[in-house]
């Protein structure tokens, strides 16, 4: 008479395992709440809070809060001062975008169309090599760059051309007594930081252009010109919308750089920093960083209906 099977008892992870094989919902409920509750709480509650505060104003007096529901902290940013910051953001933030957008065609069409092999992985390395590195590294090594005693006051001494750096610097507005104390210097280092994520989505996009379209342009009698008018740009515009909007929302909201390189004057997120810590006016603080939110809103709205995230 044989004996019986002595079967292994079934321990914890046995038990778990046949109970998320029969309840595969509640395996996906335990996967996905922590995110979400990070996302609630966390971030949709941290914005919330910044929303409401933004609706609170400050005693000019006695330098309190005061948590009453008024709109009079969003007319302060219709003060001259106060818009001056804005304008002032959204022209920088234009003008890196546009910027960048130039830089990146050429470099990300020449890895989508000529970039084979240890080519683009060499192309994917050298664009985010850069990435790796300290922020504030870069930064700091900008200032030395474009400092009056930097490498570009040299070169430019030493090639003749000191007449259009000081030219460029005589420019009302935007120049200074060295590259590093003006919005011209400001502006470089933007672009140089925010490239790569113009770049990537620009390239993901143009590598999407089937090359037989471009072959039946050649094919009708289409020159470079009107190829690239009317076929690339539309194919890539897509690439392009959604690299802006990295570019365009990162330099909206960036504080480090206009207090290391550039002039005095503020930008939406220097003002935010500066509200919510020395000024202690965490109204105007709020009221400040929902303009940035507000118009990002906006923007990926039409990015959106322009088919921008299908190039993410």
């Amino acid at each position: 008479m044989t004996a019986p099977a002595i079967l292994p008892t079934h321990g914890l992870g046995d038990r778990l395992t046949a109970l998320f094989w029969r309840h595969p919902n509640l395996l996906l409920v335990l996967l996905i709440s922590p995110p979400l509750i990070w996302l609630g709480l966390v971030y949709l509650g941290s914005l919330a809070a910044l929303l409401l505060q933004s609706f609170y104003s400050i005693d000019e007096f006695s330098g309190l809060v005061v948590p009453e529901f008024t709109l009079k902290t969003y007319a302060e940013l219709l003060r001259p001062s106060n818009f001056d910051i804005i304008l002032r953001t959204l022209l920088m933030s234009a003008a890196v975008t546009l910027a960048s957008a130039i830089l990146a065609f050429p470099i990300a069409y020449f890895a989508a169309r000529y970039a084979k092999g240890r080519w683009k992985a060499v192309f994917y390395l050298g664009i985010m090599l850069p990435l790796w590195s300290s922020y504030l590294v870069k930064v700091y090594a900008w200032k030395l760059i474009l400092a009056k005693e930097g490498i570009l006051t040299w070169a430019a001494e030493a090639t003749g051309t000191s007449f259009l750096l000081n030219g460029a610097l005589a420019i009302p507005g935007i120049g200074g007594n060295s590259l590093s104390t003006s919005f011209i210097g400001t502006f470089l280092v933007f672009v140089y930081v925010w490239l790569p994520y113009m770049i990537l989505p620009m390239q993901a996009s143009l590598e999407r252009v089937p090359t037989s379209m471009l072959e039946a342009s050649a094919d009708l009698g289409a020159t470079r010109a009107q190829t690239f008018r009317t076929v690339i740009l539309p194919l890539a515009m897509p690439g392009i919308i959604a690299g802006s909007i990295f570019t365009f929302s990162l330099t909206m909201g960036d504080y480090i750089i206009p207090q290391i390189v550039g002039t005095s004057a503020n930008f939406i997120g220097m003002a935010v920093y500066q509200f919510q810590g020395t000024a202690g006016n965490l109204p105007l603080a709020a009221a400040f960083a929902v303009v940035p939110i507000v118009i990002m809103l906006i923007y990926l709205s039409l990015a959106k209906r322009a088919g921008a995230f299908d190039a993410l």
